[in-house]
């Protein structure tokens, strides 16, 4: 029987059995015995049969139901659990980004729990308008990590476009501060 995560206000915490096996796999921060799972984690692994999650009443909640519940807190929820799960498909360890912009970092397969990771992710629904200053930022931010920068674009089919960034053309930034 898969683990059980109980939900509360946005918190799905695993207790007892599963906690190992799951922390082992790069799933959730472990605190005082526990496993603090995100929510985009918690929705992976329900989709995967891989866990199992109740509310604070006892009843348990189904894929839609989680989701729903989740995106009452966070609406950029969806969103995230799209990449996450391509990103965790293809085999990679996700785990959640830094500061507001920062949506992931991301370790290289075999890499979790042994090097740093080696990218750091901005997630964004395509059409969403973000400033080229914004980009620079973050991967003026990433770099200083020694981190490289993943752009991941959400498409109105729900499907993941990866972009790059390692470097930034010094006029577009001058044509965005120009207003052209």
């Amino acid at each position: 029987m898969p683990p059980l995560a109980r939900y509360k206000d946005g918190r799905l915490v695993v207790e007892g059995k599963g906690v190992d096996a799951l922390a082992e796999r790069g799933f959730g921060s472990r605190r005082d015995g526990r496993l603090i799972l995100e929510p985009w984690e918690a929705l992976y692994l329900l989709e995967k049969g891989k866990l199992r999650v109740v509310d604070e009443d006892g009843r348990e909640l189904g894929f839609q139901e989680l989701l729903a519940e989740l995106r009452r807190v966070d609406e950029a929820t969806w969103a995230r659990y799209l990449i996450y799960r391509d990103l965790r498909e293809r085999g990679y360890v996700v785990k959640r980004g830094f500061g507001p912009e920062i949506t992931f970092r991301l370790y290289g397969r075999g890499e979790y729990g042994r090097k740093e990771a080696r990218y750091v992710v901005f997630g964004l629904l395509e059409g969403s308008p973000v400033r080229l200053s914004v980009l620079e930022e973050l991967l003026r931010r990433a770099q200083a990590v020694k981190k490289e920068l993943i752009l991941a674009v959400v498409d109105r089919r729900g499907e993941v476009v990866y972009y790059s960034l390692s470097s930034w053309p010094k006029q577009a930034l001058e044509r965005e501060q120009e207003g052209g």
